[in-house]
């Protein structure tokens, strides 16, 4: 039977203390338990192939962890001894993992985060010295977003917060600088599911579009009303289709006032839209994941801040709100 509302059976949430697991029955029953207690968890990652069972989170003191059954149980990978803040795992090899860390660093793993080296290259960028935290002390910036390309297995895509979007053409080995017409306050990246060309990014600006993998970017405003940019996503059939959530500001979007944030879509060259049909207008939580699944095109799934989540299946023009009762979370996988 196919799970109920048009989505995933499985929903995990990176959150201030663990990992939450979502799981659905045929009934569309919910029910959540909290398999990983006692870290703060900052970030989620699949591993592709092998069914969806492979799952990894980055955290703020226990470097990465692995779940090899879909999140029940969990365990310590290699060695990382500074918080992990993104991962993304390669789409062409599942043993090719990149961490990105506090300070501003990139990690990589040939084995499936079984072990770890530093990629040298990320430190000798120019002008690093430059970047800085928001709300850190001095040379506490760190990379935020990691991003690797469908089609070209050399493609790595970076974003720190705050100070640069850069990219790599050959596994992370050398990088660019700040990449002209991105934005420098990076809070989220990601590539197309399969267009190459494709790369979204959430920042303070709101958003940034790629069409030529990340060495150019472009920042369609019209239409946006507000600046603080987070999580992004695009429609996996459909590269002109993505989603990009937006607050006015910082105090808004992570403070104890209403965030008084959108979802918003743009499709093609058309103006950016706020997106209703159901869901509230304005968000009082920020919608701190986006999550599209390239087997179910004209999906999406928004997890706010206070772990509400919402889905719609039609791009954006409707949507319902899922009766899962998670914790408040950081980050999101739909599984």
């Amino acid at each position: 039977m196919s799970p109920p509302h048009g989505g995933s059976d499985l929903i995990l949430a990176a959150t201030r203390n663990g990992v939450a697991r979502a799981t659905v029955d045929a009934a569309g029953t919910w029910s959540v338990e909290r398999p990983l207690t006692g870290q703060r968890v900052h970030c989620l990652a699949a591993v592709p192939g092998g069914g969806g069972d492979t799952v990894l989170v980055g955290t703020e003191d226990a470097g990465v962890l692995r779940s090899d059954d879909r999140g029940v149980t969990w365990a310590a990978c290699g060695h990382v001894d500074r918080p992990v803040r993104s991962l993304a795992v390669s789409p062409h090899d599942p043993g090719l993992v990149y961490a990105g860390v506090r300070p501003a660093g990139i990690l990589r793993s040939r084995d499936g985060a079984a072990t770890w080296e530093e990629l040298g290259g990320f430190r000798r960028i120019r002008w690093r010295r430059l970047w800085f935290s928001p709300a850190g002390p001095r040379f506490a910036a760190y990379v935020h977003a990691i991003a690797l390309s469908p089609t070209d297995p050399g493609v790595v895509v970076a974003g720190i917060e705050f100070g640069a979007v850069v990219r790599s053409a050959d596994g992370g080995d050398t990088w660019t600088g700040h990449r002209p017409g991105a934005m420098r306050d990076c809070h989220a990246l990601c590539f197309h599911a399969t267009d190459g060309a494709h790369v979204y990014e959430g920042g303070y600006g709101g958003a940034a579009l790629s069409a030529d993998a990340g060495l150019t970017w472009t920042r369609p405003a019209e239409g946006l009303d507000r600046k603080y940019g987070w999580a992004v996503a695009a429609d996996p059939e459909r590269p002109d289709v993505c989603y990009v959530a937006v607050a006015p500001g910082p105090g808004r979007a992570h403070g104890a006032k209403a965030a008084e944030a959108y979802v918003f879509r743009r499709v093609g060259a058309r103006p950016w839209e706020k997106l209703g049909g159901g869901l509230p207008q304005p968000l009082d939580h920020m919608p701190y994941a986006l999550v599209t699944d390239p087997g179910r095109p004209g999906a999406v799934t928004a997890g706010l801040a206070n772990g509400d989540v919402w889905r719609s299946t039609d791009l954006g023009e409707t949507w319902s709100q899922l009766p899962v009762a998670l914790p408040p979370l950081a980050a999101m996988l739909v599984l």
